[in-house]
This record gives C-alpha cells, structure tokens and sequence, in this order.
C-alpha cells in the first residue's frame, strides 16, 4: 500500500513550493504547504534548507494563516507575505512582514488597505518594493483606506470598467489598480497606472535605484500588448525602454551589476502561426536585441549569475524542463542540466552555484544545488512517496512519421490494466513535471495504466511541432493522441479492451472532440472544456488572444458541438462556476445537449448514462482538498463503472 491508495493520505502529503536565496548564498528557503486541522485549506509555512545539502530542513514561521512569497534583503533578512488576523478583522488583507537574520520575532513591515500582492529587494541595498492596489479615485493610502471601508459598510460590489479585461481566472477586476510601492515610505511610484499593472512582473535593480517593469497597453477594440518601462525609485519618473508593435515583453530581469535587463519576447499569434518566445536583452542605453531567435525552444523564466556574466533559463525540452545558460552578447546556448527533471524557482548564487526546485512524474517538487559542472545534490526537506507503480516512455508515429511522445504510467502486478488516456491542457504545455492537481498515480493505484502524451501544439519538440495542429485543434493533435493510444496498447501490461479518455481545458475539449469522433473509448471524463466555439471566444477572460487566433470560420470548423450527435460513449462533465477561462456556460450547453442531442440522450424518465459534477465554488482548478477529493472519488466511480463493470459507489458528502 502506497499514500497514493488512500485520498486522505495522499492529501496530507506536505507540498513544496518556491525557492529565495539570500545575496550572498549563505541562506535557502523555501515555503511547505500542508493540510489544516479541518482538512479543508493548505496552509504554507517558511522553511529553512541546508546549502550544503546536509543538515534537515527547520521550520521559520508559524502562523494560523500561513505564509508565502520569501524574499531576502540586502541585509538577510526575510521578507514575506501573512495574514495574520487581529481582534478587529478576521479576514484582514495580506500584509508584508519581516524575519530579522539576527534572530528574534517577525514583525509587520507594511500593510496596505487593498492587501500587498507581491515584493522584489535590492540585492546590494536596503531597498524593497512592493505591488498593491488602489481604488483610481483615491488620492493616497489613507484615503484609499476611508473608500474602501465606505464599499465595505454599504456593502456595495458595483464596478464600472471602460475598457478590456474585466476578469481574470476566478476574480473580478477592479475597481482597484495594481501599483508599485516603496515599501519604506509607502511612497506611490506609479501614479494613475490603470490596468497596466495586471498580471505583469517586475524586478528592483541591486542597488535599489530603479524598477523595470512589464507595462500593459491597451489598444483598439479588447487588444493589449505589453511593453518595458523603468521607474525611477526616488521620483517615480517613467520611461518606457522596449516595446515592439506584435509582441509582449515579459519577464525582466535586471542584472545584478544593472547593466542591462533580460525579458522573453512573446509574439503574438494569428489565425495562421502560433506565437514564439525568445530571449531578449537590452543595454541600457541601447536598443534591444534578441539572443536566441536560432533556438528552437521557448525559454519559460529568466535569471542572471550573480557576477552578471550569464543568463540561466528554463524550457521545455522532450518531455522534461532542463536549465540552460545564454550567453547575454552572442546568444549562445548551453545545456547545464541533462536528468529526466523539470526545475522550477532557479535561483543563481555566487560562485556558480544554483538553486532550483525540481520535480518529474515519479518524484514532487524537491530543492536541490546544481554545482558548476552540473552536479545536481538534493537538500533534505521531505521524503518524496513511494509509487504504486512504474513509468515509461513510449514513442508513437503519427501518420506523416512525427513521433509522438508519452509518459505511461503502469501499476504494480502482470496483470494488463486498463488504459486512461489523459490529455494535458494548454494546449501550449507538456506533461513533464509532478502536479498534484492532475496526478496520475492515483489512477494508477486503482489498476490503471494512464497515458499523458505531448500531441500536436504541445511545448518542447519546437516551433514546427507546436505549429502543428495550429488552427485545426481537431485535426493532427487529434490524430496524434489516437497514435499515442494505439502504440500504449501495443504494450503488453495495457488491455486494449478497456479504455477510457480523459482532459481538462484543452484537454476537456479533446475529450469532447474524441467523444464525436470515435467510439473507442469505454467513457470519457470532460473537466472545464470547452464544448461550442461560436460561444466560447468572447465569453473569456482573455478574448483578445482567442480573436488573434482563432476566426469565425476556424471556429465553426474545429467546434465539438457540432457533433453531438454521434457521441455514443458514456460522458462524465466537471466544471466551477468560477471558471472564467472556460466560464459555466460552456458545460451548461454540453450537458444540456447531451440530453437532448447526443447518441444517448436521456430516456424518457430524464436519466441517461452521463453526469454532470457541478463546483459553484470552485474555479479552472479544483482547489479545495475536499473537492479535490470529490474529484477523484466520482472519477474512479465513473471509470469502474464503465470499465470495470463496478458497482458505483458515490461519497456520502454528495448527499
């Protein structure tokens, strides 16, 4: 028996998750999540890990709330983000608190009325910045602090928007604007920002002096880029450094010495190309230039050495996420990294050395020291679980020769098991890193075999491969997850017999194409998909990127509603009503349809073979441990019962 055999146990599993090195390299945190006493919130807490992989890591911080988002000062101490409720407020916004290096109690270093979402140090000085929100009629934090305790009182939630977005992933926008904040003074560095401060990065020069920074621009209709500015820290004065009409500069990094600033350069995609990332640097005082447009792979976060001397990058790359240095003059990119990990949260310290996280679908998130050379060492933190099971890779070929790569995931035993194929979202994504979300072992530890292929459009094999399928999502990413199929029930512990088709958001919506395209599989389960195009697009929260991509023909073409009349396979439907990237009426019309127009339509007592989970508090993501547990217990049911033949068993808190 394994963690993974029970939903509890493998619930109360502690979970890592970012990384803060302190200036020097001396010190190493990182935060733990784990279950609370009602098991119904993670709670994180700061950790602190042994550089030289030595010693076990000790818990720093104890809160009721939890604490998150480390960063060290110049000094070492260290800055994070709590809330820590009081006798007044028993929701009170997060606050910015600080743990001094010299030893002692945290305190509480700024709060803001709107909360402090995020902070950046200087490296070499005693400078901290911070983002937090404004309501845009307020003339300063105390005011800001009178309106919104006037909202709060008449218990008034009315936004009034002029532009485009109005949501994000589960939350409204507005009527507060993200700013950046000296975290001394509370002094505003970024009057009247707007909406150019959502869902933006930003980094602090080492000695504090400016801030450089992504700048969203809206343009006609809902269309928005985003540019570079740099903040002068002392006045707030605003330039904008690097912008380029098509694509979106993200991400900068300034180098330590603050001679320049590395960003990625997303261009923005049309009907007939997807978009491609590359790395970008700019001399101050220069203009821009791109480092890596002869690389056929799209770098996913930035950092710098210590001495300045290189960039370090991540990037999906075959199935995993090595790190690779860039030489910041001629582009030059080398591999530092060559396991079967993807690493997370990179962190360069001094003398070459770099911290990261790193996780791969036989072990969770875990730090570890990668030493010049390539030496990776893991820091004692938590003993990863043992696996019910093995995984594989298996190598498929598409019709026109591209091969097609899996993971494939085998339970203990002879016995051949039947087949989940699970289809990973994006769709511009691998399945090459642990998720606890999506987390095939425990289907595993129920007997199944569980597929997860990178088809078509996925990252890591290239821009050709990603272009593959562009425009046409059910066309060659559809061929290549039925090739993916067939070879892994070639395999000999696979019954080919009994198979059943899984996804969610993207691969929600392969799952419902599959489900109007073959009755191969026994049941598919269909998790925040979309299901009708002609509706989906301008019901997004990011509509402008569907509209770049996507026309109303292309559409039409590639709409799974469009088939519902030939679904004969047993359909299990999941969806939040928070979902705002794939918001509710895309299950609501699929259920719906499903009755009335499906191969299995309900019978004339209004009951059919389908079902339909329903979360009204839940977003894209299932979040909640007891939801999550849900999940997996309907899921399983779903699946025994079509593939297995099982009796079903529902939880009781179902009702």
């Amino acid at each position: 028996m394994t963690v993974f055999d029970d939903l509890d146990d493998y619930l109360a599993l502690p979970r890592v998750s970012g990384l803060a090195v302190s200036p020097d390299g001396s010190r190493v945190v990182t935060t733990v999540s784990t279950l609370n006493d009602k098991h119904t919130e993670f709670l994180s807490a700061i950790w602190e890990l042994d550089p030289a992989g030595i010693e076990p890591a000790r818990r720093l911080t104890h809160g009721v709330k939890g604490e998150s988002a480390p960063v060290f000062t110049a000094g070492g101490d260290v800055l994070f983000l709590a809330v820590r409720p009081g006798a007044d407020e028993d929701k009170p916004p997060a606050a910015l608190w600080r743990l001094p290096a010299t030893g002692g109690e945290a305190f509480e270093m700024l709060t803001m009325p709107g909360g402090v979402a995020g902070a950046v140090s200087a490296r070499a000085a005693d400078a901290t910045v911070v983002a937090a929100a404004l309501l845009p009629s307020s003339a300063d934090v105390d005011d800001d602090k009178t309106r919104r305790d006037a909202r709060k009182e008449s218990k008034v939630s009315a936004i009034l928007h002029t532009g485009y977005p109005v949501r994000h992933w589960d939350h409204d926008l507005g009527p507060d604007q993200p700013h950046l904040f000296d975290a001394d003074g509370r002094q505003n560095l970024t009057a009247e920002p707007g909406a150019a401060l959502r869902e933006t990065s930003f980094d602090l020069s080492g000695d504090g002096d400016f801030v450089v920074t992504s700048w969203r621009i809206s343009g006609p209709g809902a269309a928005v880029r985003l540019v570079l500015v740099r903040i002068d820290r002392a006045t707030g004065e605003r330039t904008t450094i690097a912008e380029e009409p098509g694509a979106d500069l993200e991400h900068p990094a300034i180098a330590p010495d603050g001679s320049a600033v590395a960003f990625t350069r997303e261009t923005h995609s049309t009907p007939n190309s997807p978009p491609r990332i590359t790395l970008c640097c700019m001399r101050f005082g220069q203009d821009p230039i791109e480092l890596t447009g002869d690389w056929d792979r799209w770098p996913s976060s930035v950092a710098w050495t210590s001495d300045s001397s290189a960039l370090i990058v991540t990037a999906d790359d075959g199935g995993r996420g090595p790190i690779f240095s860039v030489d910041p003059v001629y582009g030059a990119v080398t591999r530092l990294t060559h396991d079967d990990f993807t690493y997370t949260d990179v962190r360069p310290a001094p003398g070459r050395v770099i911290y990261a996280l790193r996780s791969s679908y036989a072990v969770p998130p875990h730090p570890v020291r990668i030493d010049e050379g390539g030496t990776v060492t893991a820091l004692p933190c938590l003993e990863a679980p043992e696996l019910p099971g093995t995984v594989t890779e298996v190598i498929a070929t598409a019709a026109d020769g591209t091969p097609i790569r899996s993971w494939l995931t085998l339970p203990d035993g002879d016995e051949p098991a039947p087949l989940v194929l699970w289809i990973h979202g994006g769709p511009l994504g691998s399945w090459n890193s642990w998720h606890w979300r999506w987390n095939p072992w425990l289907l595993t530890a129920q007997g199944y075999a569980v597929l997860m292929p990178d088809p078509g459009l996925s990252t890591g094999y290239g821009q050709d491969f990603i272009a593959r399928g562009w425009g046409d999502w059910g066309g060659d990413p559809y061929t290549d997850l039925m090739a993916a199929t067939d070879a892994a029930c070639a395999h000999p512990r696979v019954d080919a017999a009994r198979t059943a088709a899984m996804g969610g958001s993207f691969g929600g919506y392969m799952a419902n194409w599959i489900a109007g395209h073959t009755d191969r599989f026994d049941a598919i389960v269909t998790h925040a998909s979309l299901w009708a195009l002609d509706q989906f697009g301008p019901t997004t929260d990011g509509a402008y990127w569907w509209a770049r991509e996507m026309t109303a023909e292309m559409a039409q073409r590639n709409s799974p509603h469009l088939s519902v009349g030939d679904i004969t396979t047993p359909m299990l439907v999941i969806h939040g009503d928070k979902d705002y990237r794939v918001p509710i009426g895309e299950a609501l019309r699929l259920w719906y349809e499903l009755l009335t127009h499906s191969g299995l339509p309900a019978d004339e007592n209004g009951e059919s073979p389908h079902r339909f989970l329903y979360y009204p508090t839940e977003n894209h993501w299932v979040l909640s441990p007891q939801h999550a547990k849900i999940w997996y217990q309907v899921v399983t049911a779903f699946l025994g019962e079509h593939l297995r033949g099982e009796a079903v068993q529902l939880p009781e808190l179902l009702g």
